[in-house]
């Protein structure tokens, strides 16, 4: 998944130099059109498979501010 992640974010930094190739050209709009697909698919595609590996073994309790974990942030302080 590590491979594909990194392989996806590569292709998405190709696409987005070859739009501006693109632009710098006289097909602007091809440009721009290449970039904006580029830019969702990084968004909705390699964003989300980001979070999910990050995440993946992790439990939320832990990251959230609930009644123990204020209480275990207090007694931190006082030793």
């Amino acid at each position: 998944m590590k491979l594909f992640m990194k392989i996806l974010g590569i292709a998405i930094l190709i696409a987005i130099a070859v739009g501006f190739y693109f632009r710098l050209t006289d097909r602007v709009l091809t440009g721009d059109r290449i970039i904006g697909i580029s830019v969702l698919a990084s968004a909705f595609i390699l964003m989300p498979i980001f979070l999910v590996i990050r995440w993946r073994g992790k439990k939320l309790k832990d990251y959230t501010l609930s009644e123990e974990n204020m209480k275990k942030m207090r007694n931190k302080g006082i030793d």
